[in-house]
């Protein structure tokens, strides 16, 4: 018991410590949203540029549809489940983090209240309270432990607080998988059906997709969807350009 007493001690002034040489936790914190939207629109945008990129370079250096089907699908699987696998893992991680950061907070306020209100007070300072508002917004936010954590995760930590508990890292994982997959497959479908000009048609079905997929990034930039559409399709533009020449070059190179 004596010994829990003295370690529960040395963490207290630890942490006093740490508060008083701004040397806390708070400085490594940023907000991510995690939202399925983002899954979705970024995880169809890889999959139409990775992919097109693929079938642009097996074009350039002049190989069959067959080459074109086969490393297409390859990369479609492979690259799908490389992103499906690091957003479920950054998910995951993030929901940890934040868990624990929240569980900080919550012990520094049960046993150094003193400093976490003294924090708030230095907030709503600089927010423009002064006398007795800024004694009354401290008073109100420090008598609900919730609001409290909220209030020094969002101003002192910079996160956005949310019940960590309503995400999902599978559901996120899926949503990229299926995005990347769907959108993916759309420039190897001339190749698959055996259109004449396959590449030409891919090109068209490529530049329409990527800016559809482009345009819906407006609900997570908030920019004029157009010129979200347009940006997306000249840097897909530009992968394309790569790879079609780094096949040909390589090809010339080889044979």
């Amino acid at each position: 018991m004596y010994m829990q007493q003295e370690e529960l001690q040395e963490k207290i002034k630890q942490v006093k410590e740490a508060h008083k040489n701004k040397t806390a936790h708070e400085k490594y914190h940023k907000i991510d949203s995690g939202t399925y939207l983002k899954d979705i629109v970024y995880g169809a945008n890889d999959g139409i540029v990775t992919t097109f990129a693929v079938v642009a370079g097996v074009a350039g250096a002049g190989l069959n549809a067959k080459v074109v089907i086969i490393l297409g699908m390859a990369n479609l699987i492979a690259d799908g489940f490389s992103m499906a696998t690091g957003n479920y893992l950054g998910t995951k991680s993030e929901m940890q983090f934040q868990k624990k950061e929240r569980e900080m907070e919550e012990w520094e306020i049960e046993h150094i209240p003193e400093f976490e209100e003294e924090e708030i007070r230095e907030i709503y300072r600089k927010k423009g309270f002064k006398g007795s508002d800024l004694d009354r917004a401290v008073k109100v936010i420090t008598s609900n432990k919730k609001v409290w954590t909220d209030e020094m995760m969002h101003h002192e930590l910079g996160m956005i607080p949310h019940d960590v508990s309503e995400e999902s890292p599978i559901k996120n994982a899926l949503a990229t998988f299926i995005a990347f997959g769907i959108a993916g497959f759309l420039p190897l479908l001339p190749y698959i059906f055996g259109i004449g000009n396959g590449f030409m048609v891919a090109v068209g079905m490529t530049a329409i997709a990527l800016f559809i997929v482009g345009s819906l990034r407006s609900f997570l930039t908030r920019k004029n969807w157009i010129i979200s559409g347009l940006e997306m399709l000249f840097v897909g533009a530009i992968a394309a350009g790569f790879a079609y020449f780094v096949g040909y070059f390589i090809e010339k190179a080889v044979s």
